[in-house]
């Protein structure tokens, strides 16, 4: 997948959209215009969710409780922004409503991957939204800093457990030396932190098809949605195996502040309110799609279970990045200690444990 560059991006897209699509509606008016995007597919649950599930739920809700109408002008897979560039495009006014991930922005979102930072948590996708809203709840600065990009905060997003997925069997985690992997960023650290000698390949989903069959990586740590039908990596990799490295809430929906402004005052807390009944199906939908997607690979290709003496001793191999990860924030002003302490807790109070429990000073 090509990346275009972020300033192409916004001259590009604002000038094809300038002239075809219309701002939100003032508040006097009959129907709002939202524009509304994702890099991804609505293949992917977050974004199908947004498709199938935000917005007919919010385009009922603001007609049943207010005189407005809405109308979407909808742009997924990557159609008005790629995934990389999501963030800047709801920042900019290419679209009102975007979908994304926080692993493409590493350097203005530092702090918002934190369960990233914490490896081997919970499989629960459900407990994983819990866990993202009790930290961002001690925590507003987490959802203020949005802000800094002109946008706010309607939704967090989980994702589905992540496992790995492989061209080739292995066993024990030094077969996967000088094997080249595929991830999406921080979640890289899973396996080079843990000295185990992989190559790093790092590219959003979109891309690792491709990548996978031309024999640009061998692998990737993914969930197990996109291995099976959606994606389709299982023809290009016949072996996957449940690690276990955990359920993340790493995505968000986030809103034009110009748009957000500009909605009727009645209609904005609608919107919070189908935003966070999306937020919540997202951990329950991929909770229930998890069990049924493994059951499809077991059917189709090659599935095993790490042994538990191998994932504690790689997440023995791990104990120290956590804290290494959180030093380098702390030069940079960040609370990632206490934000990562804050996870570790809500996790417990949940009822997860670790199976390292990580020291975080």
């Amino acid at each position: 997948m090509s990346v275009i560059s972020k300033t192409m991006l916004g001259a590009a897209a604002v000038g094809l959209l300038a002239g075809s699509l219309a701002a939100v509606a003032p508040a006097d008016a009959k129907t709002l215009n939202i524009r509304i995007a994702s890099g991804h597919p609505p293949t992917v649950v977050y974004a199908g969710l947004m498709k199938n599930f935000f917005q007919p739920e919010l385009k009922k809700a603001i007609e049943a409780k207010t005189s407005h109408k809405v109308n979407f002008i909808e742009g997924y897979s990557g159609s008005i922004v790629k995934v990389f560039d999501v963030l800047e495009g709801v920042q900019n006014g290419v679209v009102d409503i975007g979908g994304y991930c926080y692993c493409f922005e590493a350097s203005k979102l530092k702090m918002h991957a934190f369960q990233i930072m914490l490896p081997f948590g919970t499989m629960d996708p459900v407990m994983s939204v819990a866990i993202a809203g009790k930290v961002y709840k001690q925590f507003p600065s987490l959802g203020n800093r949005f802000q800094k990009f002109g946008q706010t905060l309607l939704a967090r997003i989980g994702d589905g457990g992540y496992n790995l997925g492989t061209q080739f069997p292995w066993k024990k985690a030094d077969d996967l030396k000088g094997h080249k992997i595929l991830m999406a960023g921080l979640n890289a650290n899973w396996i080079t932190k843990a000295g185990i000698g992989v190559v790093p390949v790092i590219d959003g989903l979109p891309g690792w098809y491709n990548k996978l069959k031309t024999g640009v990586a061998e692998g990737g740590i993914m969930f197990p949605s996109a291995w099976a039908d959606v994606f389709k990596l299982h023809e290009v990799g016949k072996y996957y195996t449940e690690i276990g490295f955990g359920s993340i809430t790493w995505h968000g929906l986030t809103a034009n502040n110009r748009f957000w402004k500009g909605l009727p005052a009645e209609v904005r807390p609608i919107v919070m309110e189908v935003a966070a009944r999306y937020e919540t199906k997202t951990g329950v939908f991929n909770k229930i799609n998890y069990d049924k997607d493994m059951t499809w690979l077991r059917k189709n290709i090659t599935v095993t279970k790490l042994p538990a003496d191998t994932r504690l001793n790689w997440a023995k191999k791990l104990s120290g990045w956590p804290q290494q990860h959180a030093n380098s924030l702390k030069k940079e002003g960040l609370p990632a200690a206490a934000v990562l302490n804050a996870t570790l807790k809500a996790a417990e109070d949940l009822g997860y444990k670790w199976p390292v429990r990580y020291v975080v000073k």
